[in-house]
Protein backbone atom coordinates (compact mmCIF):
# COMPACT_ATOMS: atom_id res chain seq x y z
CA UNK A 1 0.00 0.00 0.00
CA UNK A 2 0.79 3.21 -0.23
CA UNK A 3 1.62 6.01 2.33
CA UNK A 4 -1.59 7.89 1.21
CA UNK A 5 -3.60 4.74 1.64
CA UNK A 6 -2.26 3.27 4.80
CA UNK A 7 -3.19 6.88 6.21
CA UNK A 8 -6.10 6.63 5.10
CA UNK A 9 -6.84 2.82 6.50
CA UNK A 10 -5.67 4.18 9.80
CA UNK A 11 -6.98 7.45 10.03
CA UNK A 12 -3.55 9.10 10.77
CA UNK A 13 -1.89 11.94 9.14
CA UNK A 14 1.34 11.31 6.53
CA UNK A 15 3.82 12.13 9.05
CA UNK A 16 2.50 9.54 11.19
CA UNK A 17 2.45 6.48 8.64
CA UNK A 18 6.36 8.25 7.91
CA UNK A 19 7.67 7.89 11.14
CA UNK A 20 6.46 4.21 11.83
CA UNK A 21 7.82 3.50 8.74
CA UNK A 22 11.07 5.40 9.04
CA UNK A 23 12.10 4.03 12.46
CA UNK A 24 12.18 0.43 11.72
CA UNK A 25 13.71 1.52 8.18
CA UNK A 26 16.26 3.34 10.17
CA UNK A 27 17.20 0.83 12.72
CA UNK A 28 17.57 -1.79 10.31
CA UNK A 29 19.39 0.22 7.73
CA UNK A 30 17.35 -0.90 4.88
CA UNK A 31 17.07 1.06 1.67
CA UNK A 32 13.48 0.85 1.32
CA UNK A 33 9.72 -0.56 2.50
CA UNK A 34 10.62 -4.17 0.49
CA UNK A 35 13.89 -4.53 3.07
CA UNK A 36 11.52 -4.14 6.27
CA UNK A 37 9.00 -6.93 4.48
CA UNK A 38 11.73 -9.08 4.04
CA UNK A 39 13.56 -8.67 7.07
CA UNK A 40 10.05 -9.38 8.80
CA UNK A 41 8.97 -12.28 7.34
CA UNK A 42 12.96 -13.90 7.66
CA UNK A 43 11.73 -12.95 11.39
CA UNK A 44 8.91 -15.22 11.55
CA UNK A 45 6.47 -11.88 11.41
CA UNK A 46 3.77 -12.51 9.54
CA UNK A 47 0.30 -11.18 9.22
CA UNK A 48 -2.52 -10.45 6.95
CA UNK A 49 -1.68 -7.16 5.11
CA UNK A 50 -4.02 -4.46 5.57
CA UNK A 51 -6.86 -4.47 2.58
Amino acid sequence: MSNDEIAAELVVTMHTVKAHIGAPRSKLHARDRAQLVIAAYENGHRSAPLA
